[in-house]
């Protein structure tokens, strides 16, 4: 599907727009023209901001390298030391003591909205692989199920309906971050933003209908995450497309509540800052721990041995700069009046191993604990089947309070010296820690390229910010001469290669030669040599990706 729709804007110099997907059943439903006009009017205002916040990251990164360090930033200090609170929460997202995730598909709209959980994300980003087809029929499925006619049947006949709407999950939407192009929409010949596009069909569409649901009903407004924010001037621009989007459409302005995933290390030091740019417009802060880690491995890759991250699994929430993390996290929200909103257990269920469902509910039910405990209002599951556990873990500590906003969280300041430490987690790095890293980024990117951003591996929900962890983690490895405590082995781009090859001639011989040529192994076993050893780090594995993708 390749159309020129012709100026799509205000005059003068009206814009060519391009529709350059293929075809996808019932787009003509979101691609409308006054839709389209809508998102390439936030392109034309807000374009020339992204690029110029895309090339901070840049210049920011720079300075992190010179300088080995990060700091809470002196000039907002006013910011940190002020009296102010963000805006009140509304009826729908008081009380988020448990949010399932999930990619828009057909199938899970329903189970995660049906799945008792407060909240659903429902996520453009990194659970989802951004084809034409996932992101055009993601916002037909989202609007088949506020009009309350949306149903799936299996190919082994299984049929899905939804619930009533009362019992029915908020939704909140994740946009994809703003280091994502939409390639399928072309302004003058320039790609739109994942974000503007995302965000902007979702609120064309479905703002006015939320709002006429009414205040009692979980559905009954605009709700965002915002994904891979890096600085308070990011938030800001947010900010300045919420504001935006609301006087083009009429919608009253505070209409929006958006949280923001803290799951960068320069965010970490900027959440008082975050929530103040968008204090009109907040709901909370997320922990996103695995883009977390990412975050720091790519930031600090060539600092030494001090940042040297280990074995990823062996990294915990206990970890004490990842506990100094979510202590902050809880003590800037419920200092401001925001939610605190845990992190992502990545153990899912299995109905067919009990042994392993057993584990797994054992290692969530630890982590909600912990959590709810600390301080957080909710946290994220990724399985209908872990809402209850979770649920059991925030109402023992909730009741029937809808959060626990009134905690602060333990008193004793956070340090920047605790969220850079680093080497105080222990462990170590090993060779079957490599061997896990390959296993799980060959298979996951195998997956993204055939439209899957969501996986189970290893009994794991592996999304795109796992697969960044390991492939960023062997390029850290790799070029800090580390030596592998399980073998004395050095890690090197030879060894890597060799591990790659083994994991190929296994999936031949586990998969068959058939199923095995009818996948994208060698695409994704090459990308994944790619970015986990070549000698210029890319900053996301999903930017030369997306090429390969339709």
């Amino acid at each position: 599907m390749a159309t020129d729709q012709g100026p799509a804007g205000a005059s003068p110099a009206a814009p060519v727009v391009t529709v350059a997907g293929p075809r996808v059943h019932r787009a003509e439903e979101v691609l409308t023209p006054e839709a389209v006009a809508f998102v390439v009017g936030l392109h034309r205002a807000f374009e020339d901001r992204r690029q110029e916040l895309l090339a901070r990251r840049r210049t920011r990164r720079a300075e992190i390298a010179r300088a080995g360090t990060l700091d809470f930033l002196p000039e907002t200090a006013a910011v940190r030391e002020g009296d102010w609170t963000v805006a009140e929460a509304p009826r729908a997202l008081q009380d988020r003591r448990v949010e399932i995730t999930g990619p828009t598909d057909r199938k899970m709209v329903i189970n995660a909205l049906n799945s008792g959980a407060k909240v659903w994300l429902a996520d453009f980003e990194d659970a989802t692989a951004p084809t034409w087809e996932n992101v055009v029929s993601g916002q037909i499925n989202l609007i088949d199920a506020f009009e309350g006619r949306i149903d799936f049947t299996s190919s082994a006949g299984k049929t899905y309906s939804l619930r009533p709407a009362a019992e029915l999950a908020t939704v909140v939407v994740r946009p994809r971050g703003w280091h994502l192009d939409e390639n399928h929409l072309l302004v003058d010949g320039v790609p739109v933003a994942g974000a503007f596009f995302d965000f902007g069909l979702y609120f064309f569409h479905n703002a006015a209908r939320l709002i006429a649901r009414g205040a009692d009903d979980p559905n009954s407004g605009p709700y965002f995450y915002l994904p891979k924010t890096e600085s308070h001037l990011e938030t800001r621009l947010w900010n300045d497309v919420f504001t935006h989007a609301q006087a083009a459409l009429g919608i009253p302005y505070g209409t929006i509540r958006a949280t923001v995933l803290i799951e960068t290390i320069t965010a970490a030091f900027e959440m008082e800052e975050i929530l103040y740019e968008l204090r009109d417009h907040a709901a909370g802060l997320n922990a996103g721990r695995w883009d977390y880690l990412f975050s720091i491995v790519k930031n600090f890759r060539d600092a030494g041995e001090h940042y040297i991250l280990p074995d990823r699994n062996t990294v915990t929430m206990a970890s004490p700069f990842m506990a100094a993390y979510t202590r902050l996290l809880v003590q800037t929200c419920h200092r401001r009046g925001a939610h605190a909103i845990g992190g992502m257990a990545a153990f899912i269920p299995s109905r067919k191993d009990p042994e392993v469902n057993a584990a797994a509910l054992e290692k969530v039910k630890a982590d909600k604990d912990r959590e709810a405990g600390h301080g957080f209002d909710g946290s994220w599951v990724a399985h209908p089947d872990l809402v209850p556990v979770a649920r059991a873990s925030f109402d023992a500590v909730l009741g029937d309070r809808p959060n626990q906003k009134d905690n602060p969280g333990p008193p004793e300041p956070v340090t920047a010296a605790q969220l850079l430490d680093i080497a105080g987690a222990g462990g170590t790095c090993t060779h079957a820690g490599l061997h896990n890293a390959v296993q799980v980024g060959i298979r996951y990117i195998e997956a993204w390229l055939r439209g899957l951003g969501a996986v189970a591996i290893f009994n794991m929900m592996e999304d795109a910010a796992t697969a960044e962890i390991s492939r960023s983690q062997i390029w850290q490895w790799i070029n800090n001469g580390v030596v592998l405590a399980d073998t004395g082995e050095k890690a090197t781009a030879d060894l890597v290669r060799r591990l790659v090859a083994t994991e190929l001639a296994e999936l031949r011989a586990e998969l068959g030669d058939d199923v095995y040529a009818g996948g994208r192994w060698r695409e994704a076993a090459k990308l994944f040599e790619q970015v986990a050893l070549a000698e210029e780090f890319a900053d996301f594995l999903t930017l030369p990706a997306l090429p390969l993708l339709g």
